[in-house]
C-alpha cells in the first residue's frame, strides 16, 4: 500500500464519508501537507482497500483526463487513474442500458473506447503490438461526478476522488486478433464519434482526442503502474476504459441519450438515466 500519512489520512476520510453519503466536501485546496498528485494517489490506494474491505471487487481500471482538448476547461494537466470495481460495471450486450443515477454527485456522460485484456503489455510505442495484448474492444460509456462543488478541483483532488467514476457501461465486445489489430490501431485516431440527448446533437470527437489514440492511453496506463510500486499492474481478464472522446456532459434522470462510433464496426450504445 502507499504510505499514507495522518494528514492525508484524514483527507481519505472526508472523501470515503462524501461517497458513501453521496453528498459533496468543500476542496482541500493548499492546506495539506503533502497532498500533492502523488499523495493523492496514496489516499485513492487507501479509499480502494476500503472498498475491498466492504466488498467490492477490482475489475478493471478507468484512465481520466487523456483528452487534452478539456485541460484547461478543468484545470488539469495529465492523465491519472482509478480502478473500477464490480458494483460500478455493467455490461449492455444489446448496445442498451439503464443507469442509476443516486448516489452520484453532478453526474456527466464520457463515451469512451474500452478493452479487455488478454495478457501483460509490452513495451514500446507501436500500437499495434499493444493491441496484441487486448483481447477485446467495445464502445463504452462512462458516468462520472465530482466529490467537489460545479466541477471544481486540482488534478490531486480529482485523483483522490477516484478518479471521478461512478459508473461503467460497456457495449457489445468485438474480439481483437491478428487479422484486425493493424486495422484497429490505424483507424482509432480518426475515429468520429457523437453525443446525442434524445435524438438532438450535444457533442462531438475523435480518437486522437485521447494522447492521440486510445491504445496510447493503455501505453500511459502500463507506464504509469510500472513506476507506483503499490499499484498492482494490469492482469488478464481486466477491462480499461481509455478517457472520454468528447467534453463530459451533465446527465439527469429521465433522459435517454447516445453515443455512436464511425468506425471498427462498433456499435451504438443507448443508456436511460434513471
Amino acid at each position: 500500500m502507499a504510505a499514507l500519512t495522518p494528514a492525508l489520512a484524514r483527507v481519505a476520510d472526508r472523501l470515503d464519508a462524501a461517497f458513501v453519503g453521496g453528498r459533496q466536501v468543500p476542496r482541500f485546496g493548499d492546506g495539506v501537507p503533502g497532498f500533492d498528485v502523488a499523495g493523492a494517489y496514496a489516499v485513492l490506494d487507501e479509499l480502494h482497500a476500503r472498498r475491498v474491505a466492504r466488498g467490492w471487487r477490482p475489475v478493471g481500471r478507468k484512465i481520466g483526463f487523456t483528452n487534452t482538448t478539456i485541460w484547461a476547461r478543468y484545470g488539469v494537466d495529465r492523465p491519472m487513474w482509478s480502478h473500477v470495481w464490480d458494483r460500478t460495471v455493467a455490461d449492455a450486450a444489446d448496445g442498451r442500458a439503464d443507469v442509476p443515477l443516486d448516489g452520484l454527485m453532478e453526474p456527466r456522460l464520457e463515451p469512451e473506447i474500452v478493452f479487455g485484456i488478454a495478457r501483460a503489455l509490452p513495451a514500446g510505442d507501436d500500437p499495434a503490438a499493444v493491441l496484441a495484448s487486448v483481447a477485446w474492444i467495445a464502445p463504452g460509456c462512462e458516468i462520472v461526478h465530482s466529490a467537489f462543488p460545479a466541477w471544481k478541483f486540482s488534478a490531486a483532488e480529482c485523483t483522490a476522488a477516484y478518479g471521478l467514476h461512478g459508473r461503467l457501461v460497456v457495449g457489445p465486445r468485438r474480439a481483437v486478433d491478428e487479422g484486425n489489430r493493424s486495422r484497429i490501431a490505424a483507424a482509432l485516431p480518426g475515429m468520429a464519434v457523437t453525443l446525442r440527448r434524445g435524438g438532438a446533437l450535444v457533442d462531438e470527437g475523435v480518437g486522437a482526442n485521447v494522447l492521440g489514440s486510445p491504445v496510447r492511453a493503455l501505453m500511459f496506463l502500463r507506464d504509469v503502474l510500472a513506476a507506483q510500486p503499490w499499484a498492482p499492474p494490469l492482469a488478464p481478464g481486466e477491462i480499461v476504459t481509455t478517457g472520454t472522446l468528447t467534453d463530459a456532459q451533465p446527465v439527469r434522470p429521465g433522459e435517454t441519450w447516445q453515443a455512436t462510433f464511425d468506425a471498427l464496426g462498433l456499435p451504438a450504445l443507448t443508456l436511460a438515466m434513471r
